[in-house]
């Protein structure tokens, strides 16, 4: 259900502005996606598991916070980032 150690350091590398960088919004956006992509699979088998539903969608709203901050920062990073996630909006 949770992401390894090895696809999020390449999700660090991929997304992170300069080296080692954990913290940009960019990072944590993708760590989320995979993160909320790996529990949207795990729901689709156990329907009645209302905890980690719960669960994803703080995740979902967490996700659409950083979203809507980098969209104020820089609407040129942000349809980057959703174009590279391949999320809508």
């Amino acid at each position: 259900m949770s992401i390894t150690q090895d696809k999020k350091s390449e999700l660090i590398r991929e997304y992170g502005r300069a080296d080692g960088d954990t913290g940009s919004p960019e990072v944590q956006v993708a760590i989320l996606t995979t993160r909320i992509a790996n529990l949207t699979e795990h729901l689709k088998t156990h329907r009645k598991d209302f905890h980690s539903r719960r669960g994803l969608l703080i995740m979902v709203g967490k996700r659409r916070r950083l979203l809507d901050y980098v969209r104020s920062r820089s609407e040129d990073r942000y349809r980057t980032l959703i174009g590279q996630l391949g999320l809508r909006r």
